[in-house]
């Protein structure tokens, strides 16, 4: 028998989780749906010990550190997670909202729905050469989940956006090398990561090289080196213990791709008054929507998830005036957030 809640939240990274205590505030009850065995999203499952610099009143936090924090903040509220699953059907009721059935066999029935899935069911864009896959999680990885077992060792790293300079910045001071090589000398990344790298480049800590990948040696059964064709045209080996590949997620909705909403590419298409899809009662935070000026930030789908949150509790109670309440003086929040009053 399917449960009834006011939403269910398909994603469980960042903002699907700032989006629970969004709607707690406003007294509504969500369900979190994930396909990962545990909630973060793209910062657990992708870079734990990633430091991000762009929330705000951190100037630095690591990215499963701020997923603890959104977990701390969202436990007055309860949520109830469904992991290690992945929603298969989303079908409108008449006037009673949406029955939701994941990979599991869990039923849920939704008065609203928020997608809040990243890019999706995220894959990281592979290094394809032939034979490489027996490298990978031994000395070929996607992502870095214990960045001590990469000290002392010589390390390559692959790509141009924020993972790759972030990566080579955090393992330059542990690595017996490190090498960033990247198509061209320009990067995807923010300006103060490339300026660090270039920094590490001209005291000999770093080396930075503009060139693709297209073979490999190994010794002893073991990888080697990278073959590498520069820009100018030379061909070069670079030694390698361990490589680490950042060439960015290919975006699969999967199931999602099925729903009938409207879509630019791979990202489902919102209005920016209420984060609203093109079926009424489901919503889209993060960087699975798009409207014009939209910014993949973590920063933007928080305010995304604000928004959402007051026009889902607009369209469950049309004939309630929703006020603007400030968790810092409202009773009615401290009692949802479980807190004592400020004291005189």
């Amino acid at each position: 028998m399917a449960v009834h809640t006011d939403c269910v939240i398909v994603g469980a990274g960042p903002c699907g989780l700032f989006q629970v205590f969004e709607l707690g505030l406003l007294d509504l009850k969500a369900h979190v749906i994930d396909a990962l065995p545990k909630p973060g999203g793209q910062c657990t499952e992708l870079y734990p010990d990633k430091p991000i610099y762009d929330i705000p009143a951190y100037p630095v936090i690591g990215a499963q550190e701020l997923v603890e924090k959104l977990m701390a903040q969202i436990h007055p509220f309860h949520p109830t997670f469904h992991l290690n699953q992945q929603v298969t059907e989303v079908r409108a009721l008449d006037g009673q909202g949406f029955f939701v059935r994941t990979s599991a066999g869990t039923e849920l029935q939704a008065k609203t729905v928020i997608v809040a899935g990243g890019v999706g069911a995220f894959q990281p864009v592979l290094l394809r050469l032939d034979g490489l896959e027996r490298f990978e999680n031994s000395q070929v990885f996607y992502k870095v989940l214990e960045p001590a077992r990469h000290a002392g060792r010589h390390v390559v790293v692959l790509g141009g956006g924020d993972s790759a300079l972030d990566w080579t910045l955090a393992l330059a001071g542990q690595a017996a090398s490190i090498t960033l090589i990247h198509r061209s000398d320009k990067f995807r990344a923010q300006d103060a990561s490339i300026g660090k790298a270039r920094a590490l480049e001209s005291q000999g800590r770093a080396k930075i090289i503009a060139g693709h990948v297209h073979g490999y040696e190994e010794a002893g059964g073991r990888l080697s080196g990278l073959k590498v064709k520069t820009v100018g045209g030379g061909d070069i080996i670079v030694p390698a213990d361990d490589v680490l590949v950042f060439y960015g997620l290919s975006p699969k909705l999967g199931p999602i791709a099925e729903w009938g909403l409207n879509l630019n590419k791979h990202q489902i298409i919102v209005d920016t008054e209420k984060f609203e899809t093109s079926t009424p009662g489901i919503y889209a935070v993060g960087d699975i929507n798009f409207y014009p000026g939209k910014k993949k930030l973590i920063l933007s789908g928080f305010h995304e998830a604000a928004l959402a949150a007051f026009a889902i509790k607009h369209r469950l109670f049309p004939a309630e005036k929703v006020h603007l309440q400030y968790t810092t003086t409202s009773p009615v929040m401290h009692q949802r957030l479980g807190v004592s009053p400020p004291k005189e």
